[in-house]
């Protein structure tokens, strides 16, 4: 890799991104507009995949969701890259709605009159956020927050305008205020290493403290994992996302799904075996992770049940 510059995104074709240079042979830095920001990306990634739109639209939203989970800079690793093959792309409704958290982060003031040029930095961001590849498509979800009353658009006849009503502001607070649920979901990596833990230290934990488990793997179903998944997390309370992993590298579902809840506002309890927490993405070992160990389970149990009583508060089913 070349010297600190601007050159090829490595994720979209036909856009610039600024190369950071680090002392990483394998991982090269980059901060692109088309991300939205910061991402890692190793010469032995996969790109074939890439060379279509909505797999790199979709791959955009994962490195996106990682960010909200504390991230700065997140890995895009061939795990991430079939991730975002299998996924299915996002409703009209969720990219609407992110397209007018995104708008509203770049406003300074609440009454804010937003340009979207179609030849700036701002439009590739918006593009990012909103899951989508066209102008067109911007313009549309624009109409769509219009007709729900959250965006109003200004009269310019040269540049698309829009401020963000009272109703799109207290929207944007309502879809990140909790759930009413006593639901909690468990992000993990499902094998034999990890399910004595989950059977006597995480679902004791979060049973005692009075809340109900939701684990995926263990869910009948007929519809596609990852409806599921998103389906159950938006039901949930909150969620606790254990992120030991085996030699395969970390679990970027984990990531992930970590990541959506934040987005939407849901509190996330970070869990860990004591030998990998030195491995987990170095942007995440700043949160407080519960540590635990195959042969202390008890203690561990007895942690994650104060936490969960010190970040949530005592379930609906808890016994006095």
């Amino acid at each position: 890799m070349g010297n600190t510059g601007w050159c090829n995104d490595p994720v979209w074709r036909g856009h610039k991104a600024k190369y950071i240079r680090t002392d990483d042979n394998i991982w090269f830095r980059f901060d692109s507009p088309r991300m939205d920001g910061e991402f890692y990306i190793a010469e032995s990634t996969p790109r074939h995949p890439l060379q279509d739109e909505r797999i790199c639209a979709r791959l955009t939203t994962l490195v996106i969701e990682q960010r909200s989970l504390g991230v700065a800079a997140p890995k895009i690793t061939e795990e991430m890259v079939k991730q975002a093959e299998s996924n299915n792309d996002l409703s009209v409704e969720i990219r609407a709605q992110r397209l007018l958290r995104r708008i509203a982060l770049e406003a300074k003031r609440i009454d804010a009159k937003i340009e979207i040029l179609l030849e700036s930095s701002f439009i590739h961001r918006l593009l990012a956020w909103a899951e989508v590849t066209t102008f067109g498509e911007i313009q549309y979800l624009v109409d769509y927050l219009i007709a729900k009353g959250w965006l109003y658009r200004n009269v310019d006849f040269n540049n698309l305008s829009v401020k963000i009503t009272v109703a799109g502001y207290s929207q944007i607070e309502k879809s990140a205020a909790k759930v009413d649920s006593s639901q909690c979901f468990v992000a993990m990596w499902f094998d034999e290493e990890t399910d004595n833990c989950y059977q006597n230290g995480i679902k004791p934990a979060i049973e005692q403290a009075g809340y109900e488990v939701m684990r995926i793997d263990h869910k009948e179903h007929s519809n596609k994992i990852d409806d599921e998944i998103i389906a159950e997390i938006r039901r949930s309370l909150f969620l606790v996302a254990d992120f030991t992993h085996g030699e395969g590298g970390i679990r970027g579902g984990v990531y992930y799904e970590a990541g959506f809840a934040y987005g939407l506002g849901l509190p996330v309890i970070f869990t860990c075996r004591k030998d990998k927490i030195e491995e987990l993405h170095f942007d995440t070992r700043q949160y407080n992770h519960i540590i635990w160990e195959a042969e202390e389970l008890e203690q561990f149990r007895q942690d994650l049940y104060n936490r969960i009583r010190a970040v949530i508060g005592e379930g609906p089913n808890n016994d006095p």
